[in-house]
């Protein structure tokens, strides 16, 4: 029985690593691309615009192209912050980009397929650039803490042809992989051993479509905890395979993206009370909103 159940996540694992991996160097490549041909500072002056809807718009739309961590996101907010970026827009960027990027996106098409990838991306994406217009028209703009920005004042030209910005971009691609590969197989990992030893029906019973609560308390399970989005979707896919609930496993995996512990120590350095208790509260509203219109889709 043991030999068996190993070896269905041994499969498991492999199968999801090598997955993970070939789709993970892929879009990350073409991401550094993008990055390549539009650079930063030219997005930075557009969400620099007079009106703050378009500005939000681009600043979620910045945020979905930049394959960060909740963590690595603030060093560019604070930059944001410190060149004029509008407020509204600078929010939409700090919530999307955790939680969007190409990488997410297509591991969620192969793994939980479009519909579910499409409905995530369209909540995501919608409610940072409404929430940023929110709090920006609640007065949340003065809730941003006086903080020294150390800029780089290299005026290093790099080489502008395609060979050169192909070249960026792979090595871009490969640096990022180095550094993210520990948590792709930690999920892989974490999936598999699920995939394997874990009885289907204590997960069916305890978050299952059945269980109204699964959501909520999947959302608040994910906010505390660090886990990168690329690390929770194979752990998510054995839990939907074990019955846990769409729905759960999309809070799960956006509350645990989009706030973390360590994300919200650092965030405090730079917010005051009142707006880093709406960016938590922001956050799970999110997870719980997706994680129920999930379950309403597959039903």
């Amino acid at each position: 029985m043991f030999w068996d159940n190993f070896t269905l996540a041994a499969r498991f694992f492999i199968e999801i690593a090598v997955e993970l991996t070939v789709l993970f160097i892929g879009i990350t490549f073409l991401v550094g691309l993008i990055q390549e041909y539009v650079p930063e500072e030219t997005i930075k002056k557009a969400m620099g615009g007079r009106n703050k809807v378009i500005g939000s718009v681009l600043g979620a739309g910045f945020g979905a192209l930049t394959p960060f961590c909740s963590c690595s996101t603030i060093p560019l907010l604070l930059g944001m912050l410190k060149a004029g970026v509008p407020f509204a827009a600078a929010m939409a960027f700090l919530f999307s980009s955790p939680l969007l990027n190409p990488v997410i996106i297509s591991l969620f098409i192969i793994l939980l397929g479009w519909k579910i990838a499409a409905l995530y991306f369209a909540v995501v994406f919608v409610s940072t650039i409404v929430i940023g217009l929110l709090l920006d028209s609640f007065g949340f703009s003065s809730q941003i803490k006086p903080v020294a920005v150390v800029r780089n004042n290299c005026n290093c030209q790099q080489a502008t042809d395609a060979k050169s910005r192909i070249q960026r971009s792979a090595v871009f691609a490969f640096s990022l992989f180095r550094q993210l590969v520990p948590y792709l197989l930690l999920g892989a990992g974490i999936g598999a051993f699920i995939h394997g030893f874990v009885p289907t029906e204590i997960i069916s019973r305890l978050a299952g479509p059945n269980n109204p609560l699964a959501v909520p308390v999947a959302a608040i399970i994910g906010v505390p905890i660090y886990i990168r989005a690329e690390t929770m979707i194979p752990i998510g896919l054995a839990l939907i395979e074990k019955g846990m609930s769409i729905g759960a496993v999309l809070a799960l995996v956006i509350g645990g993206a989009g706030a973390s512990i360590p994300e919200i120590t650092l965030l405090s350095s730079i917010f005051k009370k009142r707006l880093l208790a709406a960016f938590v509260v922001t956050v799970f509203s999110i997870a719980v909103i997706a994680g129920y219109l999930a379950n309403l889709l597959v039903l």
